[in-house]
């Protein structure tokens, strides 16, 4: 039996070189850009949050919309930094994640701190002068408050990351180990969270662009609460004449056909009148021609109850991504 070559290194060492090699990557990553963060949190902190406080330029409401936790977020950086540098990672990050419910209060508060931004900017001359003084410190380097104010969001998108990396490369016997691998657990569910928050909120975006384009007693709070995940127009092919253009808006539940308005309409131009709403738990979807994605398009039949609906594309791609989402929908509402 021949014996190992002086020198060389069994299987089981080489893995755990390479996952010290990651650990330690990995470390140095979270440190460097830790840093970098709680500065940028630290140039608005104080050239922004807290001059505005003394200053008054903004109503307290005002700026607590506007910044949210800012300065809590800012405080948790600050205790968690120390740990990084002294290589205390499991203490740092099991104790940072007493702090995970200030991005999610963050989250939760971004619209309203982007509403409100834009507000103050346009109509208060005293804040805008403010913010384009601001900004322009060297400090800054060419950064303005809206590029900054998104900062927490995609710092947790980084803790997460590199949180599950470090939990990954930490050997089951390193006493930091469950110190990360629960750090890790905790901050991806704050990070879940946050996202659907913003999916809610992109979601409600969506909800109120919609209504502002369909017009009518019968459209007032015909698509509240619904979850949106389509529109555009397609040809409704009747039992005879000429295939007509409408305008579908697919929600999870429903699919909504409307009807252009008169180019010409003195007080609703531009907008919809809803005529028809389809329940899509009720839909059988079938795709009648448009299989091979050649060019001439394609055409689906969606039955109902008490309706049958052709609708055609001449586009192929188009009518494909509206195949996909219906069946989307209509498995959403039988599980």
């Amino acid at each position: 039996m021949e014996s190992p070559a002086p020198g060389a290194r069994c299987p089981v060492q080489e893995q755990r070189a390479r996952w010290e090699r990651k650990r330690a990557c990995t470390a140095r990553e979270l440190l460097e850009t830790e840093r970098r963060y709680q500065e940028q949190l630290g140039l608005v902190a104080t050239y922004f949050v807290a001059i505005l406080r003394a200053k008054g330029t903004l109503r307290p409401l005002e700026r607590q919309v506007l910044f949210g936790p800012w300065e809590l977020i800012y405080g948790a950086s600050q205790e968690l930094l120390p740990y990084l540098e002294g290589g205390r990672w499991g203490q740092g990050l099991e104790g940072f994640c007493n702090h995970l419910e200030l991005y999610t209060q963050f989250a939760a508060n971004v619209e309203r701190s982007r509403t409100i931004l834009q507000e103050q900017i346009k109509k208060n001359k005293h804040f805008r002068r403010f913010v384009r003084l601001q900004e322009g410190r060297p400090e800054f380097g060419g950064l303005q408050l809206q590029d900054l104010l998104p900062l927490p969001l995609q710092r947790l998108q980084q803790y997460e990351n590199l949180a599950v990396a470090l939990a990954e490369n930490t050997g089951p016997n390193s006493p930091e180990h469950k110190q990360l691998t629960r750090a890790a657990q905790l901050i991806s569910e704050t990070a879940q969270r946050v996202h659907t928050i913003g999916q809610k909120q992109k979601n409600e975006q969506h909800l109120q662009r919609v209504q502002a384009l369909l017009s009518g007693r019968q459209a007032k709070g015909l698509i509240s609460g619904r979850w949106f995940l389509r529109q555009g127009w397609l040809l409704v092919v009747p039992p005879r004449g000429e295939p007509r253009p409408r305008m579908f808006f697919l929600f999870s539940d429903a699919l909504l056909m409307a009807k252009p308005r008169p180019p010409l309409h003195l007080l609703q131009s531009g907008t919809f009148a809803c005529r028809a709403l389809y329940p899509m738990a009720e839909c059988q979807l079938h795709r009648v021609f448009g299989h091979s994605g050649g060019p001439c398009g394609g055409l689906l039949s969606l039955s109902f109850p008490h309706e049958k609906l052709l609708l055609m594309s001449t586009d192929q791609e188009e009518l494909s991504h509206w195949y996909h989402s219906l069946t989307l929908a209509i498995s959403s509402q039988k599980n």
